[in-house]
């Protein structure tokens, strides 16, 4: 049976939970495997509206089985008020959904750390959303002042939580004044939501590894994109956790051979948030036009997003990273509006052209895209749901970007509905 992986190859935001949406009807499980509540997947069903942040976007096929992994950070409070928000929206969520005892759970000393870096540290924004997920990553690795789910329900965790606020507060009272945090009154509440919580709390790496011994058929869900992969992004400008295919065997305690297809998720353009160097964008007319057709504001924080236009150099090179075997191409409808579109081919860097995404993010900023001019169709095609019903101008286009990253396009989506998509191929999905 298959296991697929959904992964952005961009910058995030490349509409990631519609793919995972169209593909769990052909798969039993869906997984979660980094990330946190930063993460926000948007899923339109019959014209509703879904905002997913830890809850995998495979949730609304009651018979799915959801698994939030162990590369997860999460917020207990933030994951119990999504379940009771779908819940009061007829969805379905209890035994369907699973969480990792081994996922890393964020507290509110998290959320302040996050609070006083960013204020400190000035200068470009690194894209931080200020839910204490990069502080929660720090203590994961760190350890010593990390708890796991897992550790919600053992004896001994008022004492641990009372030596954890007490080292927090030391530390962050040399940042900005006196900082405390009432130990007694966190635990009550996190002791609280580990009652609620406790039906989904188990060992998901024993659970998908039992899963993919008996061939069941896996969708792993990824979060941001592979160009804020923690490793090999554009560093520092990144998220905390490997957000590239690397990423999915060590969020999920899965190893890599069981995965036979991935699925590179990209817009037809490019879009970035906070800071960091973004070569191909438009900060003018074109880029606002792109804002405003494709609704380019995020979904949990509603920051506008930079848009620009679609750079082959950055989406070749996390296409290889990521392992893609096809792409997604997404939002294509929003360039209908547009005479002429541009595609970005290569770099020009101290005056030499480069087709190779630079490591290092200082190298990123000076280079000068390099582009390929080609003509818009200037037509809406929400309506369409076959490749060959689309303007020859929107074919051309397709064709050109799948032959720039070397790799077959097997779905387009025309809007955001489930409705509203292309399959061009079934075999890849």
């Amino acid at each position: 049976m298959p296991c697929t992986c959904v992964i952005g190859l961009q910058w995030g935001d490349e509409a990631k939970g519609k793919i995972v949406d169209l593909l769990t009807d052909r798969h039993e499980i869906v997984v979660r495997y980094q990330g946190g509540p930063n993460a926000g997947h948007t899923v339109v069903l019959g014209g509703q509206t879904f905002k997913l942040s830890l809850v995998p976007s495979g949730i609304f096929r009651p018979r799915v089985q959801c698994v939030v992994a162990n590369g997860v950070v999460l917020h207990p409070g933030t994951m119990l008020r999504e379940i009771d928000s779908l819940r009061e929206r007829g969805v379905h969520v209890g035994e369907n959904l699973l969480i990792s005892d081994r996922a890393h759970v964020i507290f509110p000393w998290h959320i302040e750390e996050d609070r006083l870096l960013n204020s400190i540290i000035g200068g470009e924004a690194l894209g931080t959303t200020m839910r204490g997920i990069g502080p929660c990553y720090r203590d994961k690795a760190g350890r010593s002042l990390a708890i796991r789910l897992g550790d919600l329900y053992r004896e001994g965790l008022k004492e641990r939580i009372a030596l954890i606020a007490n080292a927090k507060k030391k530390m962050l009272s040399g940042v900005d004044g006196q900082i405390d945090f009432d130990a007694d009154a966190i635990h009550r509440e996190y002791s609280e939501y580990a009652e609620k919580l406790r039906p989904q709390v188990t060992d998901t790496t024993r659970f998908l590894l039992n899963a993919v011994e008996k061939g069941r058929a896996i969708l792993f869900e990824g979060a941001q994109g592979a160009l804020l992969d923690i490793d090999h992004g554009t560093f520092p400008y990144v998220t905390s956790s490997n957000s590239s295919g690397l990423g999915v065997t060590t969020g999920s305690g899965v190893p890599s051979k069981y995965i036979t297809h991935v699925i590179g998720v990209i817009k037809a353009y490019t879009t970035r948030v906070g800071g960091g160097p973004f070569p191909t964008e438009q900060d003018n007319e074109i880029g606002q036009l792109i804002r405003d057709r494709g609704n380019e504001y995020g979904t949990v924080t509603r920051r506008p997003r930079r848009c620009g236009w679609f750079d082959a150099v950055a989406v070749r090179y996390s296409a290889r990273l990521s392992g893609a075997d096809s792409l997604a191409v997404m939002l294509l409808d929003v360039l209908s509006a547009l005479p002429e579109l541009q595609i970005c081919v290569a770099y020009e860097l101290d005056g030499e052209r480069i087709g190779d995404f630079p490591s290092h993010v200082e190298d990123l900023r000076r280079v000068r895209p390099i582009y390929e001019r080609l003509p818009g169709w200037q037509k809406e095609i929400g309506h369409i749901r076959r490749l060959s019903d689309l303007p020859a101008n929107a074919r051309a286009y397709l064709d050109r970007i799948s032959e720039l990253l070397d790799r077959p396009i097997s779905i387009v989506s025309v809007g955001p509905d489930r409705e509203h998509t292309i399959i061009v191929e079934e075999k890849p999905i």
